[in-house]
């Protein structure tokens, strides 16, 4: 397994003396020398492939480390403090944006069953190896290339990634959050889309029932069924002080009081209940254990779909709850939640020892939460029991068995 904490020092320290020396020989001075006055750097002596190689986000890379760096004894044995530490990854910032996830996915899927067949989540970790994990240098063009070349039969992804030291780390890390979002799954289909039937069967038997289809492709879903409007914006760290002063580890949509909230990905229901902070709540977990969806501030008295319970298995794009605005409360179903919405939360896990605690790692779900926007549940409300509940199944291959 790779040593993540001495790789991330690496990288810290290369990312900041490559781009301290690309500064200094395009401002035409050799390292180790004094120049004469100083000079503004000249970019056009680095090719812009070049500069986007070398120039890896050394404030987003050093971010890391120094977060990490003080996080050091966290995870070691108080017994022995001369124990081994354990070597997982500690921190994640995922940035990947949603316009980058849609092009990868499309190659992933067009391309499944073929000679060739590319991961989406690989081709978003060589960007990430690229670009020292800032997305705010993503060009199409770049993605385009690196999948003509693998494409191609020139190089596999293992060729491909062997120089870059930092692969294995982003495709980890994105592996953690993308993991359980594109593969195989069978979807429910309406009657009547089926084959025609034989000579000797009826048109009514064709009309009878729905059948299922075998599907590969995007098998998660937006948070927000189709059809409810909602606005969200990019505001992931910024401060709340409900309680005590801390940053907002969370994605918030708003929208309509009973607006359906839908399960992102397939999982086990492991919390349910009340959280003086959420309000009523859902705490999802991914049957790779990796991810934990947090889905906050649902509706007073009536937050849950109907029969929701603890230990329950989710189908993505199930309806689990409804959107409201309960929540900053020491006492149970209380609205003190200025506007309604959903507080959506992404949790990953690379050790036990951060499922809960100071080692916690909460990304960033806007750019996510954009990329699925394009996958939103169809669902239909019982005027009876006013509940709403999805058209059509869909089955995870991934589920354990019933």
């Amino acid at each position: 397994m790779p040593n993540y904490r001495n790789l991330k020092i690496a990288l810290g320290i290369e990312a900041a003396a490559v781009a301290l020396c690309a500064v200094l020989l395009a401002s035409g001075v050799t390292p180790g020398t004094e120049p004469s006055h100083p000079q503004a750097p000249d970019r056009k002596a680095v090719s812009a492939e070049d500069s986007r190689d070398l120039e890896q986000t050394a404030a987003g890379i050093w971010k890391k480390e120094s977060a990490e760096n003080q996080d050091a004894g966290r995870n070691t044995d108080s017994k022995n403090p001369d124990s081994e530490q354990k070597d997982y990854i500690k921190w994640v910032d995922f940035d990947v944006t949603a316009e980058a996830m849609k092009r990868a996915c499309q190659y992933d899927t067009d391309t499944y069953g073929k000679e060739v067949h590319l991961d989406w989540i690989d081709l978003l970790a060589i960007l990430g190896a690229k670009y020292g994990g800032d997305f705010k240098r993503y060009r199409a063009d770049d993605l385009d290339g690196i999948a003509e070349t693998l494409l191609s039969g020139e190089s596999a992804v293992e060729d491909y990634t062997k120089n870059m030291k930092y692969f294995p780390y982003y495709r980890e890390a994105y592996g953690a959050v993308l993991g359980g979002m594109v593969g195989e799954y069978q979807l429910e289909q309406p009657p009547g889309t089926e084959s025609r039937p034989e000579k000797n069967e009826t048109e009514s038997a064709e009309k009878k029932s729905s059948h299922w289809k075998s599907c590969y492709g995007l098998k998660a879903f937006s948070p927000i069924a189709k059809g409810f409007p909602y606005s969200d914006f990019d505001d992931f760290g910024v401060a709340r002080s409900y309680g005590y002063r801390r940053s907002h580890l969370g994605h918030d949509l708003m929208g309509q009081v009973g607006t359906p909230i839908i399960s992102v990905e397939s999982g086990k229901v492991t919390a349910l209940g009340w959280n003086q902070y959420g309000g009523w709540r859902i705490g999802i977990e991914s049957f790779d254990k990796k991810r934990y969806y947090y889905y906050a501030h649902l509706r007073q008295n009536r937050p849950y779909a109907e029969g929701l319970k603890e230990g329950d298995i989710v189908q993505a794009g199930d309806v689990i709850g409804y959107m409201g605005r309960t929540g900053y409360s020491k006492k149970e179903n209380v609205n003190n939640i200025d506007e309604s919405h959903l507080h959506f939360g992404l949790q990953l896990i690379f050790d036990e020892s951060q499922r809960e605690g100071s080692g916690e790692i909460w990304v960033s779900g806007y750019e996510l939460v954009r990329f699925l926007s394009g996958n939103r549940s169809e669902v239909i409300r019982n005027d009876e029991t006013k509940e709403w509940t999805r058209i059509y199944q869909m089955q995870d291959p991934s589920a354990p068995a019933s």
